[in-house]
């Protein structure tokens, strides 16, 4: 907190501001009205607005309009593939100041170690990072990860200034049918804030997870679910990630009249999106250009998250609140001019140097003994399940296919669009490898891998032919895990990431250039996907519809229950 008494002589304008921002006009986002005159600031606070004001620095934007900075409501840094300090260098510039994350990724390759890391790097940003506490590592019983935190583990990291409550809660099986680990952690937080995850949940089982405490929701991908969410008072958090896009499909609820109750988020979202689309400034601009009204959609994407998330202190240009500013030089575009976070000018020389944070989570990928034989799939049924990609999307539809066994296997078939997937446990926990098919990848040959993989992030492999696969496995340890493209036996294209096997030692400028070059590679295997790797690493996520897989075997989602090997 600033010196009370200085910020106050200050806003009376009984001596100079720290920094005066002159000439601009504020949107406010109360009224919607267009304020004239000086924003004064005074170290980390805004002191004044609507008047004029003598600097020790004054700097003219006149011509221009100042709003709030943004707020990404929920997102997984580890997702963006780089550390949260390059991060903050890559989307402070595009105007946000505050971001809620969730580090359950490297929660679940490395444990605690992986929260602490990420509240050590909060104190380091530009931006504010506020760090979630993981509620769900492993997200369920029916995966293997590297780690597994429980409630007594979280206790040690409540005090934390970047703190701010129980992230996610997946497992909502887990929540409605008061599992005891579950109910441990939500008397945990009771009282605090404990972030939501239960896509097409509705009726008394809606009711009975808002009823755990549970205050919002980022998972709804259709209006009708959308609403009865927030009819329910679950605060709806509009997503727009590099895989998961709801943004299209929630637009029409988005409104002057629901906009204090929506907010923005990316969940997750790649450095190639961020940086040939934007981030949340793309989504504003979309909103906009859709429909939504520049109140509506600059609202949801500052004050509606403030308010949210219980974070008093910003939202607004106003007296007394964080300057956090945005300066745009066109409002509904979203054009981005200057940002400002706790009262300082984002620029090149300001972010920390990446050596501050020490790296961990190096040497992860442990693999079992594997053979081309491994990625087999018997069974007496030609009747298979198969996971039906939905673009876009990462939900899945639960299809069924006769896939008849040759010589006690059932192969791939890329005529049918038949790819097999694999996902084989990394930790060095159990060796386990779970086999299954997958259709709308269109992959014609060769075999793509990731240690990108939802939550547990074991090894996911998608192929045409298990010599490919075998391949793209065996790089995966190589490299410390990332991402490979196979074709015949060679390495087309990879991207290491040797932070636990999610996120790079490098600058996000040179990841985007890697997923550049394994996008195209991608491509001349046949996959028409426009994100195949992170569409890959959310096929093993078990808590999402309906039909998904781990290294234990094929889920059904809906029966939250694994399918019987011998009939998958």
């Amino acid at each position: 907190m600033d010196d009370l008494e200085k910020c106050i002589k200050q806003g009376r304008g009984e001596t100079s501001a720290d920094r005066v921002l002159s000439g601009g006009r504020i949107f406010d986002l109360i009224t919607g009205d267009f304020i004239e005159g000086d924003v004064a600031i005074c170290g980390q606070t805004i002191v004044g607005v609507a008047a004029g004001y003598v600097g020790k620095e004054v700097i003219d934007v006149t011509g221009l309009t100042l709003v709030p900075g943004f707020i990404d409501t929920h997102l997984h840094i580890e997702s963006s593939l780089v550390t949260p300090l390059e991060f903050d260098r890559c989307v402070a510039p595009r105007g946000i100041t505050t971001a809620i994350c969730d580090p359950h990724e490297i929660a679940n390759v490395v444990g605690i170690e992986g929260i602490r890391w990420f509240q050590d790097a909060s104190a380091h940003m530009m931006m504010d990072l506020k760090v979630q506490l993981s509620s769900c590592v492993p997200s369920t019983n029916m995966e293997t990860s590297g780690a597994e935190i429980l409630a007594s583990d979280l206790k040690s990291l409540l005090a934390h200034p970047s703190a701010i409550g129980l992230a996610e809660f997946m497992n909502y099986p887990g929540v409605i049918h008061r599992d005891p680990d579950v109910m441990a952690k939500l008397e945990l937080f009771q009282g605090g804030h404990i972030d939501g995850h239960c896509p097409q949940l509705s009726g008394r089982d809606l009711n009975a997870y808002i009823a755990a405490g549970i205050r919002t929701e980022h998972e709804a991908s259709n209006e009708v679910e959308a609403r009865e969410k927030l009819q329910k008072g679950l605060r709806i958090l509009i997503r727009e990630g590099s895989v998961s896009k709801d943004l299209i499909a929630l637009q029409p609820l988005l409104s002057e009249r629901t906009s204090p109750y929506m907010c923005l988020c990316t969940d997750d979202r790649n450095p190639l999106d961020i940086g040939e689309y934007g981030h949340l400034d793309y989504m504003i601009r979309e909103l906009i250009a859709r429909g939504t009204s520049p109140l509506a959609a600059y609202r949801a994407a500052s004050l509606s998250g403030a308010e949210a998330f219980g974070l008093k202190d910003r939202g607004l240009i106003a007296p007394g609140l964080r300057a956090d500013i945005v300066v745009l030089s066109d409002l509904p575009t979203c054009a981005v001019h200057s940002v400002f976070c706790a009262g300082k000018l984002v620029h090149k020389a300001a972010f920390a140097d990446p050596s501050v944070l020490p790296v961990i989570g190096r040497h992860t990928v442990t693999l079992p003994p594997l053979s081309e034989r491994v990625f087999q799939i018997g069974g007496s049924s030609a009747q298979t399940p198969v996971i039906g990609i939905i673009e876009g999307k990462i939900i899945t539809d639960y299809l069924t296919e006769d896939i008849p066994s040759t010589d006690g296997d059932k192969r791939p078939d890329s005529t049918r669009d038949l790819a097999r997937i694999s996902i084989i446990e990394r930790h060095g926990k159990n060796g386990n490898i779970g086999n299954g098919f997958v259709r709308g990848f269109s992959l014609k040959a060769g075999a793509i891998a990731s240690t990108v993989c939802h939550d547990h992030h074991n090894i996911a492999c998608v192929g045409a032919n298990y010599l490919d696969m075998l391949t793209a496995v065996h790089r995966m340890s190589e490299i410390e895990g990332g991402f490979v493209v196979v074709r015949d036996g060679r390495v087309l294209a990879e991207l290491p990431l040797p932070i636990a096997g999610l996120m790079s030692d490098q600058p996000f400028e040179v990841v985007h250039v890697g997923l550049a070059d394994l996008r195209d590679a991608a491509k001349s295997l046949g996959v028409g996907l426009e994100e195949p790797f992170l569409q890959l690493a959310f096929l093993a996520l078990p808590v999402i519809p309906a039909l998904k897989i781990t290294d234990h075997g094929m889920v059904d989602v809906m029966q939250f229950k694994l399918i019987d090997r011998e009939n998958a």
